[in-house]
């Protein structure tokens, strides 16, 4: 591997040495070094003060080190196979400080970081000049971009849930705030969809918002409902752009897990079948879970929708780097 991780940090887990990993190998191709090998070292403030002041003869911790391979050394290091750039060291204790001050993710500083050190590592200096520092930025706004089309090939298209419009209006006992309103003002606002959970319980929508909406949505209507019969009919007489099979349960406030495709194959395979012949196209909102990604897609689901509630709920940086990966992976199968 032209990539190697080092972690020297106690709260360096599995996922965010894998998101690093990534982010190192991306940027030493755009730089058209891809055979070259970097080693990437997170550790804490405390290593990273014995370094600097070793090699640098300042003290305290920095957030990045570069160490050029062979610097100063012969010329006949160039033929070392494969050819080796160097390390970058960075205070994984700076990073997340750095990314609270910044209000942005630990992953977002650490990209930075990265960048900053395998362009040392490549001959950029901020320090030699300004004309020099200029150049550098310039050069790490660049890579940074590039990373960001790289893992986002396709900008997501907002759709707008307005299910809990209809639950205040079903709370208060009269007829408005109309969730039929509040989507027309969504898309006004640029939405490109609108979602609805008709629910075998009608808590909150009602049959009547979906006939209006059906009639006045302009984007796409998104239907989210359980596999019940009634539901299901109705679904078939309205014929929405897509359907969301959801699981249900009588007892929750709003939709908790996804569908277990897995154990419900049978059921679900009847209910996509019937709605691919009125030509409604099926999403299954399933666990980022390998096993339940291949059942969705043996039985014929047109799209899934990744549930996100164990990221969202995930009460350390930790958990949330694991959810967060589970996520990423599924994505991309």
């Amino acid at each position: 591997m032209p990539v190697e991780l080092i972690n020297q940090h106690p709260q360096v887990n599995a996922s965010l040495l894998n998101h690093c990993r990534k982010t190192s190998l991306q940027i030493i191709r755009l730089c058209a070094v891809p055979l070259h090998h970097v080693n990437v070292v997170l550790t804490t403030d405390g290593k990273m003060a014995e370094l600097n002041s070793h090699y640098r003869h300042k003290e305290g911790a920095t957030n990045v080190l570069s160490f050029p391979f062979g610097d100063g050394e012969e010329s006949f290091l160039d033929f070392i196979s494969p050819p080796i750039l160097g390390d970058v060291v960075i205070s994984y204790d700076r990073a997340v400080e750095e990314a609270r001050l910044s209000g942005i993710t630990s992953e977002q500083r650490l990209d930075w970081l990265i960048v900053h050190g395998v362009l040392h590592l490549l001959g950029y200096d901020h320090e030699r000049s300004e004309k020099d520092a200029a150049v550098m930025f310039d050069k790490e706004q660049e890579l940074l971009s590039e990373l960001k089309i790289h893992r986002r090939i396709v900008m997501p298209r907002l759709a707008v849930n307005v299910d809990h419009v209809a639950t205040i209006r079903q709370a208060r006992g009269i007829e408005e705030p109309d969730p039929v309103a509040a989507a027309a003002i969504c898309e006004l606002a640029g939405a490109k969809g609108i979602v609805v959970h008709l629910r075998e319980d009608r808590r909150h929508i009602q049959d009547r918002d979906v006939r209006i909406l059906r009639a006045t949505v302009k984007t796409r209507l998104n239907l989210e409902m359980g596999a019940a019969k009634e539901i299901i009919n109705f679904a078939l007489e309205i014929k929405p752009d897509l359907v969301t099979l959801v699981p249900e349960k009588r007892l929750e406030l709003t939709t908790e897990g996804g569908l277990d495709v897995v154990s419900q194959q049978k059921k679900l395979a009847k209910t996509i079948d019937k709605m691919a012949k009125a030509s409604i196209p099926v999403s299954l909102f399933i666990d980022p879970d390998s096993s339940q990604i291949k059942a969705a897609n043996e039985i014929g689901a047109t799209f899934v929708e990744l549930h996100t509630g164990r990221y969202a709920d995930a009460e350390d940086e930790a958990l949330r780097f694991e959810e967060f990966e589970m996520i990423r992976t599924s994505a991309e199968e």
